[in-house]
């Protein structure tokens, strides 16, 4: 399932925030495993503050994600099925299709922020009235989203500084 052009109840919200949170643990989890592989020549500050600064903020929009899903009136979706369908959608690619943890990092970045500005929009498109809050469900995305366009811009300019 992807982000289609409205979100029309709540089991359909509900899957696409669990979309979300699978693919932050994707981030976290690839940030995680490039810290600990880190080469010689890749190691220094910069990098190693962005890759703990990524498990940290995707481990936070998960458990943010997760609090909405609680919210929500909805039977959650298998995370099974929501793992294959992360999987076939936005991790196509590994970390080793990239020319380095920078390029992988930056890649993750931007796919987390082209679903959530596509799930805002979505949403933002919709009449439905939802088992939670609207306002404060569109806030806790639009943050994350805005988080994660941080995000591309500081790996962009770690990468600028080692070019």
């Amino acid at each position: 399932m992807s982000v289609g052009d409205r979100v029309s109840n709540d089991r359909q919200l509900a899957r696409l925030l669990q979309i979300g949170a699978v693919l932050e643990e994707v981030v976290e989890v690839r940030a995680a495993r490039h810290y600990e592989t880190l080469s010689p020549d890749e190691r220094d500050e910069a990098i190693e503050e962005l890759l703990a600064e990524a498990r940290e903020e995707s481990a936070d929009h998960r458990k943010r994600l997760e609090t909405l899903i609680e919210q929500l009136d909805a039977d959650p979706v298998p995370l099974e099925e929501i793992q294959t369908l992360v999987e076939a959608r936005y991790s196509q690619t590994g970390p080793e299709s990239f020319d380095g943890v920078l390029y992988d990092q930056l890649h993750g970045e931007e796919t987390a922020y082209k679903f959530y500005d596509d799930l805002i929009e979505a949403i933002e498109a919709s009449d439905t009235t939802f088992g939670l809050d609207r306002e404060e469900l569109l806030s806790t995305l639009t943050e994350i989203r805005d988080e994660e366009a941080d995000g591309v811009e500081e790996v962009t300019a770690v990468m600028e500084t080692r070019t």
